[in-house]
């Protein structure tokens, strides 16, 4: 495995999660690549041409979280499966965190991360995620 490209691909994923907290969708969009792939824990497969198409659901997504006590995502861990000079397989645990600090729902998932004009981006993640906010299309 090359270590340039996985810390690249990793500081990637590290970026589009601190968007994610900050529900920066600017911010999730730099770190994405079109069309996006997402299989949910109950298998539905989920597909965005565009980033407009992903920025619909993004409000949608933003309310849910805020009705499950949500304040921000924490990676519990980073594994490498493969990679390659434009492509990065990425095992990561992420835990929801509630108000008083508390993870309420950890999970795991794989997330692909490829490098397209010479730019990393996320473009396909799967994962075992189960709660109100897993069933919206992001």
């Amino acid at each position: 495995m090359n270590e340039k490209f996985t810390g690249e691909a990793i500081e990637c994923l590290i970026r589009w999660q601190d968007a994610f907290n900050n529900r920066d969708l600017e911010g999730m969009l730099r770190e994405m690549h079109f069309p996006h792939y997402r299989i949910s824990s109950d298998n539905m497969f989920n597909v965005w041409e565009t980033s407009s198409d992903f920025s619909q659901n993004h409000y949608i997504m933003t309310k849910a979280l805020d009705s499950e006590g949500w304040v921000k995502t924490i990676s519990d861990s980073f594994e490498v499966f493969q990679s390659g000079f434009n492509k990065v397989h990425i095992g990561i645990k992420p835990s929801r965190i509630n108000s008083i600090g508390e993870s309420y729902n950890s999970f795991e998932s794989l997330w692909i991360v490829t490098k397209l004009d010479n730019t990393w981006g996320v473009q396909f993640r799967s994962s075992f995620l189960s709660n109100a906010a897993e069933h919206h299309k992001v």
